[in-house]
């Protein structure tokens, strides 16, 4: 963990090793002020040398002042580091994800990422500030002062010692338990993030259904929960402090009863005994400084644990040694191929699915929900890894190519259409980043989006709001369908994308995909069978199995399930769902 994490702190190297160096230099002034304090009390308060006064106030003010900026110094250079590394994080964090497959990311909450880039990393930037500055200065504080008040007078500085160890060993309990509350409360925090993340994004369906008190409640459920596993953790920090006062004062009383004693019977100087006590406090002062730095550290730690989750995630796809940098068409083919999202489920999605594709062809494909349909068409473009058997494309085995090429050329219009925030333009430009504006125009042609845009203020500089939002899903599911065209791919899937456009509007979209793009292989994902009637062939799915792969003609006549929707939607019916998938 150590190891994973120091690897970021990279160009704050020399900002983390000044920072320390900083407070050792200032606890070793700290140290001397209180011997020339003794010297002017001893040497020139008690024998009237004014000179000896001036000279040792001089060397004070310049210790002090040396101290302060060393401290200044310290705080910049600390605070560079940490937030340096915090950045680092951070930016390794998200490089990494970016990284992943479907099955990574399927290992992590959306809000879990989240709380680990945030709240997660922000308590590591708070603990590496502390260990830099309060780690090194706390414990050198209390080595030195120790030091001087053995040097002064080793029976009072026994005091200190007892002090210390039983202080220390208290403070070190009470931060191990506490550690197992901070533990709880992360998990917790990704449960709050959830439920923000949820409510914010879908708050149109929340007030649709009038659900804004369920919401309310489930959120103050989850704010409840990290309130509680803090208070927990809390109330036990809290002790620190009237320990700390505790042993700070029965130090004071104990060295002030017995160095007066000494002062009397000559064995000990007024100076030093100012000095002792200085020290004394110093070195409870620091004490609590080092306990502030271990619930830090406790607190830091499960956070360290999860952003080290993230950074040690390998992805589960990887590019061969020399792989494949050209797809030389569209053909696919599924040869034995069997498929689970999860190697420890016991039932597969896909089991032992042979077909054959000729590029160029439009295939349809339909089956009821949980058919396993969209499965099917991620093993093209690689979102995941076969179990058994191979996905061929281009004549090559998917796992022969460079990922992106073959993303590049394995066009995907997911179930769950995404845009982003920017304008039209941007978002078509996710196709191709150097399409031209008549290049965009043209594929917002084909895919019939065309009309609605120019009918815009601002057409196609027109912004769209995070998500989406400001345009209709029908329009959303044409934008999406138009950036997939602009990357010109050698197979176009198409995953149940025009559910929300009327039946003109769809065949509108597939008649000028057979015209423009012909030796692009198509594959039309639908529940309606309108969609892909016309279509080359037809796969239908049922249960994880190929049940039929034919034309439309045929499985009229051969295939039962794909009969008995088709009467049903002809007839005013249902969906595939309420046919005869059953």
């Amino acid at each position: 963990m150590l190891k994973t994490l120091g690897a970021h702190i990279k160009e704050y190297k020399w900002a983390s090793i000044l920072t320390p160096v900083l407070m050792l230099m200032e606890v070793a002034m700290e140290t001397i002020i209180p011997l020339l304090m003794a010297s002017i009390i001893d040497d020139g308060v008690n024998k009237g040398d004014t000179h000896h006064i001036y000279i040792m106030g001089a060397w004070m003010i310049v210790a002090a002042v040396f101290a302060l900026i060393c401290g200044c110094l310290g705080a910049k250079y600390g605070a560079k580091a940490s937030m340096g590394l915090g950045k680092n994080l951070r930016k390794a964090m998200f490089r990494n994800i970016q990284t992943y497959s479907f099955a990574n990311i399927d290992k992590f909450s959306t809000a879990g990422l989240v709380t680990r880039m945030t709240t997660d990393v922000t308590n590591i930037q708070n603990a590496y500030q502390m260990i830099l500055r309060m780690a090194m200065r706390a414990p050198a504080s209390i080595i030195c002062a120790m030091a001087m008040s053995f040097f002064i007078s080793p029976r009072l500085a026994t005091i200190y010692l007892i002090a210390v160890i039983l202080l220390g060993a208290f403070l070190l309990f009470i931060s191990m338990q506490a550690m197992k509350y901070f533990d709880k409360a992360f998990e917790r925090y990704d449960a709050l993030n959830e439920s923000v993340q949820e409510n914010v994004s879908a708050i149109r369906v929340v007030k649709a259904y009038v659900r804004e008190d369920y919401e309310k409640k489930r959120f103050t459920k989850a704010a409840q929960n990290i309130y509680s596993v803090f208070t927990k953790a809390e109330s036990l920090v809290v002790y620190n402090a009237p320990l700390m006062q505790f042993t700070v004062y029965t130090c004071i009383l104990l060295i002030s009863w017995i160095g007066a004693h000494m002062v009397v019977g000559g064995s000990l100087l007024t100076g030093d005994l100012m000095a002792l006590l200085t020290y004394c406090m110093n070195i409870l002062m620091n004490l609590m400084m080092l306990s502030m730095v271990f619930v830090m550290i406790s607190l830091s730690l499960a956070s360290a644990r999860r952003i080290c989750e993230v950074l040690n995630e390998e992805s589960t796809l990887h590019n061969p040694p020399q792989p494949v940098m050209d797809v030389p068409d569209g053909s696919i083919k599924f040869d034995h191929v069997t498929f689970r999202y999860s190697k420890t489920a016991e039932t597969p999605v896909l089991s032992d699915i042979n077909l054959e594709i000729k590029s160029g062809e439009t295939i349809g494909i339909i089956g009821g929900t949980g058919s396993s349909k969209s499965s099917l068409v991620n093993l093209i473009s690689r979102l995941y890894d076969t179990e058994s058997g191979s996905v061929i494309v281009g004549g090559h085995d998917v796992r022969e190519y460079d990922m992106d090429t073959l993303r590049n050329q394995v066009a995907v219009v997911l179930q769950q259409n995404v845009l982003f925030s920017g304008t039209i333009l941007e978002n078509l430009r996710w196709g191709d980043k150097n399409a031209t504006d008549e290049e965009c125009i043209e594929a917002c042609k084909m895919a019939c989006a065309d009309d609605f845009i120019e009918s815009f203020p601002d057409k196609y500089n027109t912004y769209i709001e995070q998500g989406g939002t400001n345009v209709s899903g029908g329009q959303k599911q044409r934008l999406c369908i138009a950036r997939a065209l602009l990357k010109k791919p050698k197979v176009l899937i198409l995953d149940d994308s025009t559910s929300a456009v009327d039946t003109a509007t769809d065949a509108k979209i597939r008649a000028a995909f057979a015209k423009a793009i012909p030796g692009t292989t198509k594959l039309i994902i639908a529940q309606r069978i309108s969609s892909v009637m016309d279509a080359d062939r037809i796969i239908v799915m049922n249960d994880g199995h190929v049940d039929g792969f034919d034309t439309h003609e045929n499985l009229l006549k051969n295939n039962a399930i794909y009969r008995d929707v088709y009467e049903s939607q002809t007839n005013g019916g249902g969906d595939f769902d309420e046919g005869g998938a059953q």
